[in-house]
C-alpha cells in the first residue's frame, strides 16, 4: 500500500482533455513544451523535477501520456473527472506511483511491471501520487469512450462482460479500478515503443500501432483475470526479472556462442527454470530465442549495410551460410539474397505530364 504523503505539492486538473492536463502539470513544476508532428514533450530541469512528460492525440479518442521524469518533491494529481474521464490503461515500466478515487482513505500502489485499468465516476476525482526522488517511467493509454465508440471496427463487443461495461458506460455513471500481475510482455512492448526512432508520420503511425498492441496485452491480461487463469509457471517475479535481463543482453550481443549450461550458471537459474522463463515470456526455448534475435539482427543488417550475407551470416554468431538460408527462407518466406536484392532496387518517381 502506498503510504500517504504529509507535505504532498497539489496539482489541481479542470482540463478537459490531455493536452490541458500536461499544461496544468507544467503550471506547477515549470519546464517547456515543444511539438513535433503532433507529438508534445514537456522538458523540465529545475528544483521540481527532472525529465520529460509526452502525450500524442489520436484520432478516435485515443492518447498516450508517457513519464519519464523523477520529481524532487512529492506530488499528487487532483483530476476532476468531471472534466476529463477516460479509460486510463496505465503501467509503470520503471518506478512506482498511487492512486485512489476521492471517496476512498486507502491508496492502492501501481507497482513496476503491473497492469493497472482505471476510470471514475462522474463527478469524481482522481488522486495520483508520486514520489519523490523516483525514477519514473509510467506509460498511460487513455480512451475517450464516447470518440472512441464512433470508431468502425473497434470490436468493443469482443470484450468481456465487466470491460464491455466499462467501454460502454458513456455517462461514466461507474468508477472501475483493475490491479493486475507482474507483466513482462508489457515492458517489453512499451519498452520498444519508447525506442522508436523514425521521424514525422511513420514515427506517429508506428506508435499508434504498438498503442494498439500494448492495449490488446492490457485486455488479455484482464481476461485472464476474470476467467481466473492463473499464468502457468512456478517462478517468482525476481526470477522473471532475470530472465528478461538476459534475454536483452543476447540481444545486445547475437554473435556470442551462447549454450544453455552456461546461460544458467550466469544467471544462477536451474535450465528447467531458465527455459520455462524463456517459453513463458516469448512462447520460445532459450535456442529458438536466440535464432530468433539473430535472424532479426541478420534482416536488419541487409537492409542498412553494405555488407555481404557470407559477412552478416559470420557476423551474427553462424557457422553455416546454407543453414543461415535455409532458417531465413522459412521464416520470412524469402532467401537472404532475394530479401537483399529488392532492398537494393532503385527509388522510381514519378513524373507529371504536362
Amino acid at each position: 500500500m502506498y503510504v500517504k504523503p504529509t507535505n504532498a505539492i497539489e496539482i489541481n486538473i479542470t482540463a478537459k482533455d490531455t493536452e490541458g492536463t500536461v499544461r496544468q502539470i507544467q503550471e506547477i513544476i515549470g519546464g517547456k513544451i515543444e511539438e513535433r508532428w503532433g507529438e508534445y514533450t514537456l522538458t523540465v530541469n529545475n528544483l521540481n523535477a527532472h525529465g520529460s512528460i509526452r502525450f500524442i492525440t489520436f484520432d478516435w479518442g485515443v492518447n498516450l501520456l508517457e513519464y519519464d521524469i523523477i520529481f524532487h518533491k512529492e506530488f499528487v494529481l487532483i483530476m476532476d473527472a468531471s472534466e476529463y474521464n477516460p479509460i486510463h490503461f496505465a503501467y509503470c515500466l520503471t518506478g512506482f506511483c498511487g492512486h485512489r478515487f476521492g471517496y476512498q482513505k486507502e491508496i492502492h500502489t501501481l507497482e513496476q511491471f503491473q497492469s493497472v485499468i482505471i476510470t471514475s465516476r462522474d463527478g469524481g476525482y482522481n488522486y495520483g501520487y508520486f514520489p519523490k526522488e523516483e525514477k519514473l517511467e509510467i506509460n498511460v493509454i487513455q480512451i475517450a469512450r464516447k470518440k472512441y465508440l464512433k470508431k468502425r471496427l473497434n470490436n468493443v463487443s469482443q470484450l468481456n462482460e465487466k470491460l464491455y461495461r466499462v467501454f460502454m458506460d458513456e455517462d461514466h455513471e461507474n468508477a472501475f479500478a483493475y490491479f493486475g500481475t507482474f507483466n513482462l510482455k508489457l515492458a517489453d512492448q512499451i519498452g520498444a515503443l519508447r525506442k522508436v526512432k523514425q521521424k514525422g508520420m511513420i514515427r506517429i503511425l508506428k506508435i499508434e500501432g504498438m498503442i494498439y498492441q500494448i492495449l490488446s496485452i492490457h485486455i488479455q491480461q484482464h481476461d485472464r483475470a476474470i476467467k481466473e487463469e492463473v499464468l502457468p509457471t512456478t517462478l517468482l517475479k525476481k526470477e522473471l526479472k532475470l530472465v528478461r535481463s538476459l534475454a536483452k543482453k543476447i540481444i545486445k550481443d547475437v554473435a556470442k556462442d551462447y549454450s544453455l549450461a552456461q546461460l544458467s550458471e550466469e544467471i544462477g537459474l536451474p535450465q528447467a527454470k531458465l527455459q520455462e522463463g524463456f517459453k513463458l515470456l516469448y512462447t520460445r526455448t532459450v535456442t529458438e530465442y536466440i535464432r530468433h534475435v539473430r535472424l532479426e539482427a541478420s534482416r536488419d543488417m541487409i537492409r542498412t549495410t553494405d555488407m555481404n550475407i557470407s559477412e552478416i551470416v559470420y557476423s551474427i554468431g553462424f557457422s553455416s551460410r546454407s543453414y543461415f538460408s535455409k532458417i531465413f527462407k522459412e521464416k520470412y518466406g524469402i532467401s537472404p539474397n532475394d530479401f537483399k536484392s529488392r532492398t537494393e532496387l532503385p527509388v522510381v518517381e514519378a513524373v507529371g505530364v504536362s
